[in-house]
C-alpha cells in the first residue's frame, strides 16, 4: 500500500485569485494516485486561513465553563441566528506560539488569565477548500461571579464585538446535547471536557 506525502505532490503554479480580509489563491497541480502514476493537472481555489488556536475556559472548583457570543458571517445564510457560542479564539499572525495566543485571546475576549492549559486536539478545520489548522486547549481558569464575567469584550479596531457568558458544566452539556453548539472547535471542546472532567478536577484542584 502506497503511503503518500508531500513529495507525493508537484505544485505547477499558485497565484492570488482574491486578496480582501482574507485571500484565496488557485493552484494548478497534480499528485499521485492509490493506482499507480500522476493524475492530470488540476485546477484548486485555497483559501488561506493559517493557523488558529481555540481555548475552552474551565473553572474546576465552580465546574463552570465561559464562552463567547459573537456575530460570524459563515452561519448568515442559516435559518437560525448568525450569532454563535463558541470558544475563545484568534488567529496566529506573528511569531508566537499557539499557547501564547489563546493567553492573548483569553484576555482580549473574556478578561481571563490562564493558569494552566492542557492540549485537546490538533486538526484541519475544512481541508477540502481551506489550509485553517486549528490548536485546540482547555484551560484552568478563575471564572469570578458572573457579574465579574458577564460583559463586553473585543477589540473594535478589529471589529470584534465579544459578550463573554459563564455556564455550569451542566448547562453547558445541555447545550451540547440540544444542539445548541453548532461550531467544530467548540463541539470538540466540550465532548472532550466532558470525558477529561472528573481528571481535570482532581488535577487542577
Amino acid at each position: 500500500m502506497a503511503n503518500f506525502d508531500r513529495d507525493d505532490v508537484e505544485l505547477l503554479a499558485s497565484e492570488t485569485a482574491w486578496q480582501g480580509f482574507f485571500e484565496v489563491r488557485r493552484l494548478t497541480l497534480r499528485h499521485r494516485l492509490f493506482a499507480g502514476g500522476w493524475n492530470q493537472p488540476i485546477k484548486r481555489e485555497l483559501f488561506v486561513r493559517g493557523a488558529a488556536v481555540g481555548l475552552l475556559p474551565y473553572d474546576p472548583q465552580r465546574d463552570e465553563i465561559l464562552l463567547v457570543e459573537q456575530f460570524r458571517v459563515g452561519a448568515l445564510g442559516r435559518e437560525t441566528s448568525p450569532w454563535l457560542l463558541e470558544l475563545v479564539a484568534g488567529i496566529i499572525d506573528s511569531d508566537e506560539s499557539p499557547q501564547q495566543v489563546a493567553r492573548r485571546e483569553a484576555l482580549e475576549e473574556a478578561d481571563l488569565q490562564v493558569a494552566a492549559m492542557e492540549p485537546v486536539a490538533e486538526y484541519y478545520s475544512s481541508p477540502g477548500g481551506s489550509d485553517e489548522y486549528f490548536y485546540l486547549y482547555c484551560g484552568r481558569c478563575q471564572l469570578r461571579d458572573a457579574g465579574g464575567l458577564h460583559g463586553l469584550h473585543g477589540l473594535p479596531g478589529e471589529g470584534e464585538d465579544i459578550r463573554a457568558q459563564v455556564y455550569s458544566f451542566a448547562e453547558a452539556m445541555q447545550m451540547l446535547d440540544g444542539g445548541k453548539i453548532t461550531n467544530a472547535h467548540s463541539l470538540i471542546a466540550l465532548h472532550w471536557l466532558r470525558q477529561h472532567r472528573s481528571r481535570l478536577r482532581e488535577a487542577w484542584q
